[in-house]
């Protein structure tokens, strides 16, 4: 046992050395993950569109439709630019000039003091999908406030009380209450998958270009011998490396990044660092086995690369996993962000425990054990060509 730690701590510091001269490696494992979690998360800090510019043309220039367009600009959402007519409003928004518009018809107020049916028109741009989807819930909500309102007081004058009123105004009541994303936002859904698939790709990147890099050279025999001929100790003294590393990177993102983005933290830290932990553990083996397979450094780096969408819209996260495609599913159930989000959204977010995802969390324990089997395969598979060439 002392002699295979001994041998794991060998191929550990070599690790160590090989990434402290080579370029790529320092990029991809000591830069990349810092400068792409604060720079995609900058992005995203607000969380919600605010002020999104939407035309207005009134024609019916009522009370009523002054308030609603005042009440319409005071929203988070909105700010109100100001139109001559249908088609100006029209214009601006074709131009690009705002994200859609709104058109008051004539008559507005007289046909909803007359309890009569009155519409409005809202337009907007669905070519960018957060603007148009959020101008349309705000105007909605308004719009049946406003409607309710002018119920109510037509109701008090009718002679009821304001109990009544009400009741006659709205006879079912809704209480929506959106919970654990409470601002239903965006960047509060994106921010924490985001965090967890750079620590992902980095890692992966990285210790595949590692392997790659050893087998162009004609170096992994070497890498066994001084492992003490154990393939397992190869691979784990390669990947303690990294399992340390992003330890301490997992350790700032949730202290760090979590804070200053302001991204809420609802579960328990020894939930989330095992969660982490046994992810890393599945992680290491898969970049290994990678690396194996992959000619050489410059691929491996372009195809992690090139990976790093695909992975993100096919894991359950993006797009719900049960609205994949069969094949899609089962492509999708070999990747270990699949299982991993579900566990780790689950507990940051929605404040679960491990106990909770017993499920998904036996899932990533059984993709450890095969792409533990694969790694140890590619390394012994490489070791064995690689000294048939050296003779």
């Amino acid at each position: 046992m002392f002699n295979t730690f001994r041998n794991i701590i060998k191929v550990f510091l070599r690790e160590i050395k090989l990434v402290g001269t080579d370029h790529s490696l320092l990029l991809t494992l000591l830069l990349a993950p810092v400068f792409y979690a604060f720079f995609y998360g900058s992005i995203y800090k607000f969380k919600v569109e605010e002020k999104v510019l939407l035309a207005v043309a009134d024609d019916d220039k009522s009370e009523l439709s002054r308030t609603f367009v005042s009440e319409l600009n005071k929203m988070q959402i909105a700010s109100v630019v100001g139109a001559t007519s249908l088609q100006d409003a029209k214009e601006k928004m074709y131009y690009g000039d705002c994200q859609g518009f709104l058109y008051i018809p004539s008559g507005l107020e007289k046909k909803v003091l007359g309890l009569q049916q009155a519409d409005i028109v809202l337009a907007v741009n669905a070519a960018r999908f957060l603007p148009s989807s959020e101008l349309a819930g705000a105007v909605t909500t308004l719009a049946l406030t406003v409607g309710a309102g002018v119920r109510l007081k037509y109701n008090e004058m009718q002679g009821y009380n304001t109990q009544m009123a009400m009741q006659e105004t709205q006879p079912v009541n809704l209480d929506y209450r959106p919970v654990f994303n409470s601002r239903s936002s965006y960047g509060a859904f994106l921010l924490p998958g985001l965090l967890a698939l750079i620590l992902q790709q980095t890692l992966l990147i990285g210790l595949a270009e590692s392997v790659a890099l050893d087998k162009e050279r004609g170096l992994i025999p070497s890498v066994i011998q001084l492992a003490g001929g154990s393939f397992s100790a190869a691979l784990w003294g390669k990947g303690l490396f990294y399992l340390l590393l992003y330890g301490c990177y997992t350790l700032f993102f949730l202290n760090v990044n979590y804070s200053i983005l302001e991204i809420p933290f609802r579960g328990h830290v020894g939930d989330v660092a095992f969660v982490f932990f046994l992810f890393f553990l599945t992680l290491i083996p898969l970049g290994v086995w990678l690396g194996t397979i992959i000619p050489n450094q410059l691929m491996a780096a372009q195809i992690m690369v090139f990976s790093t969408y695909p992975v993100f819209l096919i894991a359950g996260y993006a797009w719900p996993y049960e609205a994949l495609p069969v094949f899609m599913q089962g492509l999708s159930s070999l990747i270990p962000t699949t299982p991993f989000m579900k566990v780790y959204i689950s507990i940051v977010q929605m404040g679960g425990t491990l106990s909770d995802n017993v499920e998904a969390i036996i899932h990533l324990i059984m993709l450890c054990g095969l792409y533990a089997l694969l790694a140890i395969w590619g390394i012994r598979r490489l070791n064995k060509n690689q000294q048939s060439l050296s003779l």
